[in-house]
């Protein structure tokens, strides 16, 4: 099991492959084979599960006449070990988002490959081409090396009856002793320490001060006085919190109940809960700030191709799989399957509904995010937590 595993016990991939459990569980069985002796056959990919829809599958290996064998992973950090230890000869494709796909580029365990050439290139949002989203592109030889798929948040989903706009607009809220009893955060400790930190280097001036490493500002690359604020602003917090939740069933009740005000979580339960109050289940209103005033987190996950692949056929058909999974119609199937926004713009065929929902007008936002990452020290973060814990 890995560290992010053992420490998160709830993850997004988690909660993405719960929504798609089902879909998902019907092709993940009868379609193992072991990726290496696969490779003449089939096109292999290391992936998160919520993203496999069976009949996309289906549509694609009959096609190209190959078998699609998919594995999957619950966090960055897992895959990246596969990659490591021999996966680049195991698989064609793989999935990663924040800051990794760079790690996996610098490391030699992806390939570039030439994404101007795909149909789907020219049909992404501004905010996600490779001149804007510079996390998919080399610096120095300006190759592009991933292409953009779907996209997150960690923002506020609150309980706009009670709470107003404005207050839910800043990160303070989740901290705020007016609300006492009535917050809860999820179970991760990574994105709880990387917020927090947002907010205590906002008060100290140091969110846009020089930094130790000569680099902007990083959530998840905090100095020892920016996490000493942040373990005491946490262990503050504590004592605010009804509960953390663990799953979206449960901040999902919790809401609908009323038992809390607010939460950050990935959109995915404020999409439920539109869709509820749309349908008539409930009466309370609830909204979703992407991104507090302070800064926000977010996510793009991205399709890249194994350094293993080498160019030919093989590379024509890892290419061919990106294309398609990045067309509108495919991408808006994947999109309302897993519950999760797209890179590309799918406005002409969706509906106003959701265009809403799915937050597509809202896309630019995402400029002033900061991307998942690593921390920085995992020892001191993990030191942090435990404190609050014990605390």
């Amino acid at each position: 099991m890995t560290q992010e595993n053992t420490k998160t016990q709830f993850t997004r991939r988690r909660t993405l492959k719960l929504m798609a459990a089902g879909a998902a569980s019907s092709i993940a069985a009868p379609y193992y084979i072991r990726p290496a002796e696969a490779q003449s056959n089939s096109l292999r990919a290391l992936m998160w599960e919520g993203y496999a829809v069976p009949e996309i599958i289906s549509a694609f290996e009959e096609q190209h006449g190959i078998r699609f064998t998919p594995t999957f992973f619950d966090g960055n950090s897992e895959a990246y070990n596969k990659l490591r230890v021999g996966g680049t000869r195991d698989f064609d494709l793989v999935q990663a988002d924040g800051y990794w796909p760079g790690l996996y580029y610098k490391e030699g365990l992806i390939r570039s490959f030439d994404f101007r050439s795909m149909k789907s290139a020219g049909g992404f949002f501004p905010v996600f081409e490779p001149e804007a989203f510079k996390l998919l592109m080399d610096e120095e030889s300006g190759e592009i090396f991933g292409a953009p798929f779907c996209w997150g948040s960690y923002g506020i989903t609150y309980n706009a009856d009670t709470v107003s706009r404005d207050e839910a607009s800043s990160i303070e809220m989740m901290f705020s002793p007016e609300h006492a009893g009535r917050l809860s955060t999820s179970a991760r400790f990574e994105e709880n320490i990387a917020l927090a930190g947002i907010l205590v280097a906002t008060r100290m001036g140091t969110i846009n001060g020089e930094r130790p490493d000569g680099k902007s500002f990083n959530p998840y690359v905090l100095t020892d006085e920016e996490l000493a604020g942040v373990e005491e602003l946490l262990i503050e917090q504590k004592r605010l919190l009804l509960t953390r939740y663990q799953d979206n069933n449960t901040l999902r009740q919790l809401l609908m109940g009323q038992a809390i005000v607010a939460a950050p979580e990935f959109a995915q339960v404020y999409r439920l809960l539109r869709t509820a109050k749309a349908e008539g289940e409930i009466d309370t209103t609830f909204d979703h700030v992407l991104t507090p005033k302070e800064g926000g987190l977010g996510w793009v996950d991205t399709w890249l191709v194994s350094s293993g692949v080498e160019d030919g056929e093989r590379l024509e058909l890892a290419t061919a799989w990106i294309d398609m999974m990045t067309s509108p119609e495919v991408i808006r199937t994947v999109s309302l399957s897993a519950g999760t926004s797209t890179t590309v713009d799918i406005r002409s065929i969706s509906s106003p509904e959701e265009v809403d929902l799915y937050l597509m007008e809202r896309t630019d936002e995402l400029a002033n995010m900061y991307m998942f990452d690593q921390p920085s020290s995992t020892e001191k973060w993990e030191r942090v937590w435990s404190n609050m814990q014990a605390a």
